[in-house]
């Protein structure tokens, strides 16, 4: 589906003034040299023709995609809301306050509440001053 080299080349479907347009449109910068705008306009060419391909495929019989998640029958099913589920998280829940009552969840599970507490937060930060994470700063010419 990826265009070869001399198809993008042969492409003159994205000019350089439409490059420069799409670009003040998606409120990027233009590009600083020549090498900067041959490669933008390469990648754009390359990527409409991706995009072309994909769109002559045929997907006729196929059945659109409704959500990106695991859509078989057994899936539905455990997502359906019945009566016994609805049950079970009304069984969950107590009742707080002597006037105006407010719902709060019991959490029964702990294995959860054990993970978050030993979970290194900062551990792939490069930086740390205590409990935060340290962020490099441009240095400011002042005027």
């Amino acid at each position: 589906m990826l265009p070869t080299e001399d198809q993008i080349r042969r492409s003159k479907e994205i000019t350089t003034t439409q490059l420069h347009h799409l670009l003040r449109l998606s409120a990027l910068s233009p590009p600083e040299t020549q090498q900067q705008e041959a490669q933008m306009l390469h990648d754009l060419r390359a990527q409409l023709h991706f995009v072309k391909e994909v769109q002559e495929v045929n997907t006729t019989g196929i059945r659109p995609l409704r959500r990106i998640y695991d859509e078989s029958s057994e899936a539905e099913s455990e997502a359906e809301l019945n009566m016994k589920s609805l049950k079970d998280a009304i069984a969950q829940e107590q009742r707080i306050g002597k006037h105006h009552k407010r719902i709060k969840r019991r959490w029964h599970s702990t294995s959860v509440v054990g993970e978050l507490e030993t979970w290194d937060v900062l551990g792939q930060a490069p930086r740390k001053i205590g409990r935060f994470f340290a962020v490099e700063s441009a240095e400011r010419e002042d005027s």
